[in-house]
């Protein structure tokens, strides 16, 4: 029995119990939650549902606790249901009932954990989009690894979702990249507001290579032939980046698409047309400040060009023309006014406001003997993708960036995350995987397969911890999606790493009988509780993009 069945015995239970006292059971919620203990003590799960609904009901909280206990003590699964304080309900599983779970796991295999909540939604997942004048960034690597948990997670859930790039090729952030590449390539200093680094120069000398007259060109061809092929050479690198770092996109948008084809003219004068822009100072406004923005924003300027927030309405147009009903936006942490302005443009077009959500991520520092790393190799300037990957790896890497709220500034700290013991997060999670594969290696050895499992016999607290954190799996993944929050996934396996490592350790609950002994049904339960521990960590680093390694 999972928390999920439970939740669902508890609500047809309660049910019935109030009909039989005569009162109505819409005052339930849709869905009972039932949570675990702090202490193990107090029972398998805890639930709180009397409280929540038995004034509603015209009963005394406790009285309804007492008689909701009464009922589910008879019901199969459960061993035992009591009262305690003002009207909280502890309960605890059978054993046979508990140990089902583990069944349920091992015949669901890499499905465990998926559901169909979101089944039938469009979702465009844009992430990263970092400009192509430069390698990746900390914060935009720390997206790159949240955002593709983040779309294996709503995809786990039934989402159809698009991993999408935006890649801004327009504007005077080009103009300076070409002017870094052209100053290169004629041994010019680096422009006051141009990109220094040492790839700056790796790609100058790439263009001139392959266009050995290009520097007896003019300016303006220079400039021009510089501008289209760096940029291209740029961004062919940081998808490669991406890509070895286990991240690559369905769909890649050019920004300059939307200028070249009318669409940022054409949004800009559907809104003028009806009226959701304002005229002040001679320019064209749009009310962004009533969405949460800090002041509204220019979308005409007074010389008639469109503002950058013209690309931004004209994006979100197509995004909705491409059937999508619900555009994520994942955003750098100086990024806050994007909130209200996007919310603005959907409103403005006639939507729903809620069809944008913007996550804004915090800031990420690496720290080595204590002291910030603040310089890169490559880059010069900021430290990249590349960097941290070639300092911890990729697993840790991901793992590290996914590990905390994206609300929360996070400092990595080199010395821990490169350390090959439990001390490492990851390394701790990984190595539990590689400990059951260990336990089901050596057990090929017995034959186990003529012996039935007994999961009655699974009543030690050890046992009993593994299994109902293993139940608890795929509401940690459902609660991920709603929240868009996949840390929620790194601390879960944390917690089943932390119940798997002991129960392994105890020499009382051995997996693999000794010497002549033969295998038992209580050895059998064990070693599918060991499978089924295996496939939940594989499952859940499987949603992260870390790998499960065989043997550490």
């Amino acid at each position: 029995m999972t928390p999920a069945d439970l939740a669902d015995l508890l609500r047809s239970v309660a049910a019935k119990v109030l009909v039989e006292r005569g009162s109505d059971p819409a005052v339930l919620p849709d869905e009972v939650k039932v949570e675990r203990p702090r202490n193990p003590e107090h029972g398998d799960y805890a639930t709180n549902v009397a409280m929540q609904v038995g004034k509603k009901a015209g009963m005394n909280p406790r009285d309804f606790a007492t008689a909701l206990a009464e009922a589910l003590s008879k019901a199969e699964g459960i061993e035992v249901a009591e009262v305690a304080g003002p009207g909280f309900l502890n309960i605890r599983l059978a054993k046979a009932a508990q140990g089902a779970i583990v069944e349920t796991i091992l015949a669901a295999g890499e499905k465990y954990g998926t559901a169909a909540a979101l089944a039938g939604s469009k979702i465009n997942l844009e992430f990263v989009s970092a400009n192509p004048t430069g390698p990746i960034h900390l914060g935009g690597t720390r997206w790159a690894a949240v955002g593709d948990a983040l779309g294996r997670i709503l995809s786990a859930q039934g989402a159809e979702v698009t991993r999408e790039y935006y890649f801004n090729d327009h504007g005077a952030q080009i103009d300076r990249f070409a002017n870094s590449l052209v100053a290169a390539a004629t041994g010019q200093p680096t422009p006051e507001d141009g990109y220094a680094g040492a790839y700056i120069g790796e790609i100058a000398d790439t263009v001139v290579a392959a266009h050995p007259g290009l520097l007896s060109q003019s300016a303006a061809e220079q400039h021009e032939l510089f501008r289209r092929e760096g940029v291209e050479l740029m961004f062919g690198r940081i998808k490669q980046n991406l890509h070895e770092f286990g991240v690559d996109f369905d769909v890649y948008f050019n920004e300059s698409s939307l200028f070249a084809s009318g669409a940022v003219e054409k949004a800009i004068e559907t809104l003028k047309a009806s009226g959701k822009l304002y005229e002040k100072d001679g320019a064209w406004w749009i009310a962004s400040t009533e969405y949460g923005d800090d002041k509204d924003r220019v979308v005409i300027k007074s010389d008639g060009k469109s503002a950058y927030i013209g690309g931004d309405i004209a994006y979100f147009q197509d995004k909705r023309a491409r059937g999508f009903d619900l555009c994520i936006y994942m955003l750098g942490a100086d990024h806050h006014g994007y909130i209200g302005r996007l919310k603005a443009a959907a409103a403005a077009f006639g939507d729903d406001p809620n069809v944008v959500e913007v996550l804004i991520g915090q800031m990420v520092n690496l720290v080595k003997d204590g002291t910030a790393v603040k310089m890169s190799k490559r880059a010069g300037t900021v430290v990249t993708l590349d960097d941290l990957v070639e300092l911890i790896g990729v697993d840790a890497a991901r793992y590290s960036l996914v590990r905390w709220s994206v609300n929360t500034s996070i400092d990595i700290d080199l010395d821990l995350w490169t350390k090959a013991d439990s001390e490492n997060p990851v390394y701790y999670v990984q190595y539990a995987h590689a400990r059951t594969n260990q336990i089901i290696g050596n057990s090929a050895a017995f034959d186990y397969a003529s012996v039935t499992p007994d999961f009655a016999l699974l009543t030690s607290d050890r046992e009993g911890e593994v299994i109902r954190t293993l139940g608890e799996y795929p509401r940690v993944v459902a609660t991920a999606a709603e929240t868009r929050e996949p840390h929620r996934v790194v601390r879960y396996l944390e917690e089943l790493a932390g119940a798997y490592h002991p129960f392994q350790s105890d020499k009382a609950l051995r997996v693999i009988p000794q010497g002549d002994e033969p295998v038992t049904p209580v050895h059998a339960a064990r070693l599918e509780l060991v499978k089924a521990t295996r496939q939940v960590l594989a499952n859940g680093l499987g949603l992260l993009g870390v790998s499960a390694p065989e043997r550490m």
